[in-house]
């Protein structure tokens, strides 16, 4: 019973703050196929503000957390506000769209590292162009497009422990080795819920690129 009305108290806190977790806006993408354990979407273009930094597997989205919602909370050229949106990303700091050498074996790709340099960031929403996203008045936030990708994806649900995190990357890798197909891109872990969500309640996803065979 006191986990029920702690869980009550907390939606509430949170729907004061921002509104409903569905009520935030995520990358557009398709389900293009699904299998047991992941699904493979294609996600259109986006815009994301990111930000690097120098941590831990665990420390490094709460260490830019704040830097990113400074600048979404007004923190930026137009002293504009900008929703929130889901997910929070996190990913190796490695130039986006950099290819893993097809000579490498699958079980043996990259995977997000224990700790040093990670960027983090936030989707902007979608009524937002390069030309009329408010610039970022700090110079460690930057805003890029992302292109057209095929993401596979698996999730789970949990706390944000690099365990965790691990158990569940590895589960994807060998997945997509079953089903034969190439990893083209370094992981993305995907945080969709707040630090303060029950964690057995949370949506956490790990997003692979991976490339589709034409048939």
């Amino acid at each position: 019973m006191r986990l029920y009305i702690n869980v009550l108290v907390m939606s509430l806190i949170f729907t004061i703050a921002g509104g409903s977790l569905m009520a935030f806006e995520e990358p557009d993408y398709k389900v293009i196929a699904k299998y047991d354990n992941f699904e493979i979407r294609k996600y259109s273009p986006y815009l994301i503000a990111e930000t690097e930094v120098d941590a831990s597997f665990e420390d490094a989205t709460n260490i830019a957390f704040r830097i990113l919602f400074d600048y979404i909370s007004g923190k930026n050229v137009k002293q504009e506000k900008i929703k929130m949106t889901t997910p929070v990303n996190q990913r190796n700091a490695e130039p986006e769209g950099e290819k893993i050498k097809m000579t490498t074996p699958v079980s043996q790709k990259k995977t997000l590292q224990s700790d040093g340099k990670y960027t983090i960031n936030f989707v902007i929403p979608s009524k937002y162009t390069l030309e009329t996203v408010p610039a970022p008045r700090d110079p460690r936030v930057n805003i890029r497009k992302v292109p057209q990708k095929n993401m596979a994806v698996i999730k789970y649900s949990g706390r944000w422990t690099q365990e965790k995190y691990r158990k569940h990357e590895e589960k994807l890798i060998k997945a997509l080795e079953k089903k034969g197909l190439e990893i083209i891109g370094d992981p993305v872990f995907a945080r969709y819920n707040p630090p303060f969500w029950p964690s057995f309640m949370r949506r956490n996803e790990i997003l692979l690129e991976v490339k589709i065979p034409v048939e």
